[in-house]
């Protein structure tokens, strides 16, 4: 039946339609995020029961981690663009398909060797950085086996990719949720020493992650290997051949996703060590309220990428009515969530705290009260953080990656960082002086994001070169 006969339905079932497939590809992204997530929680909880000062120092680690290793999960993620804008344009592509999940293996093996570089100097680095040298020593113990991770999780997020483009993600959440069991049974085992194993401490749990990180990689492996929909592809065929114009182009696309992720991560990372000039108190509390809205994040990560394919997907067709629709479903979608944790934050601090640490242990009670504060500022960023985080998706969905790095370096660290460094020190606010400038840090990136994105046809953001 043409539009012409169904009058303004028809838009409104493309709208359905789009509504239908955006859920259908977030969901298990989004799992796959919390899952992702829920591991790295783990690690926070079981230290948190160790005591304040190994929960003060895994944060310092993972922290000074989380910074190169986001910088190079920005250029893996240059992948998913790529693979869903050639998808779009030949819905049958498969050796164009193999080509760039070869390449971002290689990008994968090529950024890894500098990153273990720098975290095997992890005390050296905490200590430079004014850090308190138990505190630092501790850090150390921890990323020395959680840094060879970095590898197997680069391959498998090239993996997840892969099946992205091709709208299956339920394998990736399947492998994920393996391996979050096996997460928490490995930190049970080697941080405690149960099992019959030995008690390595705060090492256990660098070492647990490690090996979920190999096994997440190793199971994606196999699936796209056997599995009919995805085994034509044949990914691992003739892994030594180079295709260099490939190859170049990831790292173009790449480089400033990479650059947008790490400003965003390295302006929280650096928030986690002006809380340690603090004092353990609050670097403590940082710890437990940045793991509560890093929770509620993944929703809108997980949209966002979903987002990237649904507009890349309509990119490589030419279709702008599809890119539009795809933007603004997962805007909707992602927008809504946030709103909801927010009052959740608001409403209910002291339970959402009560999942890391002992409300009832009277030596908690500083660390409690400042997490409170500082849950509170976090639900004040929860709507501007889904939307900067979406509208990153968008517009990667158009390989429009350069001007966002741009904007979102003006809005971390020329507008956010500087204001909560002078909140904190020159106001004595503190603690709540570097959340208040999270907050408009946030607010400032996700205003200069959306109006980009409203301006993409003006822009040719939108013409497929």
């Amino acid at each position: 039946m043409s539009s012409i006969q169904t009058g303004v339905r028809a838009p409104e079932s493309l709208w359905r339609r789009e509504l239908r497939a955006m859920i259908a590809l977030s969901w298990p992204m989004v799992m796959t995020n919390l899952a992702q997530i829920a591991m790295n929680a783990t690690d926070v909880m079981m230290m948190g029961r160790i005591g304040p000062d190994t929960l003060a120092a895994g944060s310092l680690g993972s922290n000074l981690y989380f910074a190169p290793l986001i910088f190079g999960l920005g250029l893996m993620l240059a992948t998913s663009p790529m693979m869903a804008t050639e998808l779009g344009r030949r819905r049958n592509s498969v050796r164009d398909l193999r080509r760039t999940v070869r390449q971002g293996l290689w990008v994968a093996i090529l950024v890894s060797i500098p990153i273990w570089l720098l975290l095997w100097n992890t005390e050296s680095i905490l200590l430079w950085m004014g850090q308190e040298p138990n505190l630092a020593r501790d850090a150390e113990l921890y990323v020395r086996w959680l840094q060879w991770a970095v590898l197997p999780f680069y391959g498998y997020i090239v993996l997840r990719s892969f099946i992205s483009a091709l709208e299956r993600p339920a394998w990736a959440l399947a492998i994920m949720f393996v391996a979050v069991i096996f997460n928490m049974l490995c930190n049970w085992g080697l941080m405690f020493g149960n099992f019959g194993l030995p008690a390595f401490g705060i090492a256990g749990a660098g070492m647990a992650t490690t090996l979920s990180s190999m096994l997440m990689f190793i199971g994606l492996a196999i699936v796209v290997s056997v599995e009919k929909k995805f085994r034509r592809y044949r990914l691992f065929g003739r892994f030594w051949r180079a295709d260099w114009p490939r190859f170049r182009m990831l790292w173009r696309l790449g480089a400033p996703i990479a650059g947008i992720l790490a400003f965003e991560v390295t302006i929280f990372n650096a928030a986690a060590l002006l809380m340690g000039l603090i004092d353990a108190a609050s670097l403590a509390a940082h710890a437990i309220a940045i793991q509560i809205a890093s929770v509620t994040f993944m929703v809108p990560m997980g949209v966002a990428q979903a987002v990237t394919v649904r507009v890349g997907l309509a990119y490589g067709a030419k279709n702008p009515d599809g890119i539009s629709r795809a933007g603004w479903t997962g805007y909707a979608i992602s927008v809504g969530f946030m709103t909801v944790m927010a009052l959740v934050m608001v409403l209910f601090p002291h339970a959402l705290i009560g999942a890391f640490i002992d409300l009832n242990n009277p030596v908690n009670t500083a660390v409690i009260g400042l997490a409170a504060t500082f849950l509170f500022y976090a639900a004040l960023f929860q709507i501007v953080d889904g939307m900067q985080a979406v509208a990153s998706g968008m517009l990667r969905g158009l390989h429009d990656t350069k001007m966002p790095m741009v904007l979102a370096a003006i809005g971390y660290w020329g507008v956010g960082l500087p204001l909560g460094v002078v909140l904190a020190f020159h106001f004595d606010l503190k603690g709540s002086g570097i959340w208040i400038g999270l907050s408009v840090g946030l607010a400032v990136v996700a205003v200069l994001l959306q109006y980009r994105w409203l301006r993409r046809d003006r822009l040719g953001l939108t013409r497929n070169h």
